[in-house]
């Protein structure tokens, strides 16, 4: 990866804390399986600066939600460390309309992420059905999840 889309990738997971931090909108959590975490974040792909969006190929857009998922594994001392693997799933509105969602595998120095785009309607009830695989593991860590995202 280049210094410039190096930067550009931290600026945009920067943004994301940032937005995780300071906003209802936005939803972030993780699930524990023992050596491994699955952490995830929700929100609407408008909190993206333009710019951001347009070098990173993202939508931006009333409507479009990005959803983000790490895999984390526990160290000897106790800390987390980001591992590789696989990501799918799907995510389904309130009358259970089913969607795919398209992971995208970015790794920058040690930090790896899967981003996917999703669309949704104001104020809709969304559940996520996610399968993490962390590369070199024996079983699969599903993870389930609702949210729910407003047009700004």
């Amino acid at each position: 990866m280049t210094t410039h889309s190096h930067n550009r990738w931290q600026a945009l997971l920067s943004l994301a804390c940032l937005v995780l931090l300071f906003t209802s909108q936005s939803h972030a959590d993780s699930k524990d399986f023992g050596e491994f975490e699955v952490h995830w974040s929700v929100f609407p792909s408008t909190f993206l600066a333009p710019e951001i969006a347009r070098e990173n190929n993202l939508n931006r857009s009333r409507g479009i939600g990005i959803v983000n998922i790490s895999i984390m594994r526990e160290t000897e001392d106790g800390g987390l460390e980001p591992v590789s693997g696989q990501v799918e799933g799907k995510v389904m509105n309130d009358i259970q309309q089913a969607r795919f969602l398209a992971f995208r595998r970015i790794q920058e120095g040690n930090a790896v992420y899967f981003i996917a785009e999703y669309q949704y309607s104001n104020a809709e009830l969304m559940t996520f059905q996610i399968t993490t695989r962390p590369t070199g593991a024996r079983q699969d860590l599903p993870i389930r999840f609702t949210h729910t995202l407003f047009n700004d």
